[in-house]
């Protein structure tokens, strides 16, 4: 039976609803879809036809043991900055959340400063603080002599120098991220905690912090990422991270195409698993805040084999949701 057949006789019936629906034509998505490929397929050809980029040589130095220590100690150096710069981050937001107007404005104070000066500036500073301060004193101003006085070339070195800059630097931008995420806290909370005697340490800890992380972990990652990127300005101070120990090697045969280029695929590699880790830190915190989690990158190449199943959260991952 047709839905003409189903109205009541007389009734007023419309001529379009027996009309097969189409749908919209997009002719300049594919017009967009063309000239990327075009563009794919210019990239693809200079990559394999172009001899200068040396691919044999890529291939030669990639694993090299100059290398290899270069990408160590380009990890090394973004690990300890991060870690340096989220613990002092934490301090500062803080500090610069507290009611005492003295703790509030040292906070602001460093902020200003370790954000405003460009970090290039800041590395050339530290490595030179011996010209600044020969000799490095501990001691109560204007009353006897100083507790503890050490040669300012001998403790800054341009490895020290490298940490002082990277991670004074990241904990200026990580204060910041951190208050963020401590103000969008909802105050009840604190307030309840409060009310049942909970201190201010242990709210910070254990109520305050962990629902923060929603907020912090993506910005935070992205830092961590450029973090790893930044780190190629130490070299300006030889200090023997990636891009140093790259061109120690063009600077003795003259390949510098292909020295950057492993230095690039390296950076490009390093950052492709931080960010799947950050993928994945942030799904963990994203518990009982969504029903759907989005899917995992393994979930998405199983999706389009179709071999994954559907991206509910599991019974352990259901959190708060109903």
């Amino acid at each position: 039976m047709s839905v003409n057949e189903t109205r009541p006789k007389g009734a007023d019936v419309d001529p379009t609803i027996d009309l097969a629906i189409r749908p919209a034509s997009h002719p300049w998505r594919w017009v967009a879809i063309a000239f990327v490929a075009l563009l794919a397929a210019m990239l693809v050809h200079t990559l394999f036809t172009n001899p200068r980029f040396e691919w044999a040589v890529v291939g030669q130095y990639f694993t090299s043991q100059t290398i290899l220590l270069g990408v160590w100690r380009t990890l090394e150096l973004t690990a300890i900055a991060m870690v340096m710069g989220v613990a002092l981050g934490v301090m500062l937001a803080v500090m610069r959340l507290s009611p005492n107007p003295i703790l509030s404005g040292a906070s602001w104070l460093f902020v200003w400063f370790f954000r405003g000066a460009p970090l290039l500036v800041q590395l050339l500073v530290w490595y030179n603080l011996s010209a600044l301060f020969p000799h490095i004193s501990l001691g109560i101003p204007f009353i006897g002599p100083d507790f503890v006085e050490l040669d300012a070339n001998v403790l800054i070195t341009p490895y020290v120098a490298a940490i002082l800059g990277l991670g004074l630097n990241e904990a200026a931008y990580s204060a910041e991220i951190i208050r963020a995420g401590i103000i969008s806290i909802d105050h009840g909370q604190t307030e309840a905690a409060q009310s049942i005697g909970m201190s201010r340490g242990r709210l910070l800890r254990r109520v305050i912090l962990p629902q923060a992380m929603r907020v912090i972990i993506p910005p935070l990652g992205n830092d961590t990422i450029n973090m790893l990127k930044m780190s190629a300005l130490v070299s300006i101070i030889a200090v023997p991270e990636l891009l140093f120990a790259a061109q120690t090697i063009y600077t003795r045969t003259f390949e510098t195409i292909p020295l950057l280029l492993v230095a690039v695929i390296w950076y490009l590699i390093i950052v492709s698993v931080m960010s799947g880790i950050q993928y994945y830190i942030e799904r963990h915190y994203a518990r009982g805040s969504s029903r759907n989690l989005p899917p995992t990158p393994l979930q998405s190449i199983g999706a389009f084999f179709g071999l994954s199943r559907n991206n509910r959260l599991d019974p352990g991952e259901k959190g708060s949701a109903p």
